[in-house]
């Protein structure tokens, strides 16, 4: 099974079996870090560093964009989703924002040390001055100026 790291996967020193690809916007992340000689020497001989198509890249930014989480996500986030969209793999990752957006495309997901999501979410966003809801991000209200929360939706009754 094909599985595409994050940088937090990687840093944990877990080891995942089956054929293993990063992005190469990976790699800052991991040097920020700090790269020990282990993980220099897992990355040489044990993963595989690729780069997302454009065309993944333009659906994982338009998925993130429907469920709301295109705020959420780093550029790194957006090449992991597209990456595993390319080559039909599964995400390793514990970023709920990641995980959301790799369901609602057909992506597995793995998470590393959390739960992981349960349910997937299209998120809106609620002005806190006027109370208008929106379906995308603002840094503020386009109606009145004041800043913007996270609503998540509400359940309907079964």
């Amino acid at each position: 099974m094909r599985r595409v790291l994050d940088a937090s996967a990687l840093l944990t020193g877990r080891q995942f079996p089956g054929e293993l690809l990063v992005p190469p916007s990976v790699l800052p992340e991991i040097r920020r870090h700090g790269l020990t000689p282990q993980l220099e020497a897992i990355l040489e001989t044990q993963i595989e560093i690729r780069g997302p198509s454009p065309e993944a890249l333009r659906r994982a930014r338009a998925m993130s964009e429907a469920t709301g989480d295109a705020h959420r996500l780093s550029p790194t986030d957006v090449d992991l989703i597209a990456l595993a969209l390319d080559v039909q793999a599964i995400v390793v990752t514990d970023d709920y924002s990641v995980q959301n957006v790799a369901r609602a495309l057909g992506v597995g997901f793995e998470p590393v040390m959390e739960r992981g999501i349960r349910e997937q979410w299209t998120w809106s966003y609620r002005c806190t001055g006027c109370r208008t809801v929106w379906p995308k991000w603002h840094d503020d209200c386009p109606t009145c100026g004041a800043p913007l929360r996270t609503a998540r939706p509400r359940r309907q009754p079964r």
